[in-house]
């Protein structure tokens, strides 16, 4: 049930949950404690959350989405964005959009101060993403939950490299 208001001193900082939780020899990069916003206040078509990264830490791999945009607010604290092939500072205060595209759209929050992080990510939520990770040469294709489609579970969920690929009439 959503109350249309919500006040950020009121949010519930989380991490995220196990089966989402960064793995491998690099997990140790990562933080990215959130709190869901959006579907709290009744958002249907955009997403948002409170994502807060301990100093040195990122919230995500260094990424860019097919569909979906994104907006970021720096609330507290400062760091570095990686967007396409450059890094710039970041601070309290700035506001950063990072729209559909390629490697050239990619984008990391990475918190390189001496103190804690805390961001509003915001989103377009599209039915269907394809999401690229230019470090490991991966993609993502997602077909999930939004929004309005309550408590449905994800459709479709595959992670691959480029590599992987295979004829469109193989096994046909």
């Amino acid at each position: 049930m959503s109350t249309r208001i919500v006040n950020l001193a009121d949010l519930d900082v989380q991490p995220v949950s196990p089966a989402h939780a960064p793995k491998g020899p690099n997990a140790a990069l990562y933080d990215g404690r959130r709190a869901e916003i959006a579907s709290r206040i009744g958002a249907r078509q955009l997403g948002c959350n409170l994502t807060v990264l301990a100093p040195g830490k990122r919230a995500c791999p260094f990424h860019s989405h097919r569909a979906e945009e994104e907006m970021f607010v720096i609330l507290e604290g400062s760091g570095e964005l990686r967007y396409g092939d450059q890094r710039l500072p970041i601070r309290t205060g700035d506001i950063i959009a990072c729209p559909t595209g390629g490697p050239e759209t990619a984008h990391q929050i990475i918190n390189t101060g001496a103190t804690e992080m805390r961001y509003l990510a915001i989103s377009t939520i599209a039915p269907a993403e394809v999401c690229e990770y230019p470090d490991s040469g991966k993609f993502g294709a997602f077909v999930d939950n939004t929004p309005d489609m309550g408590n449905v579970p994800a459709r479709f969920r595959h992670i691959g490299r480029r590599d992987d690929a295979c004829d469109y009439w193989e096994g046909e």
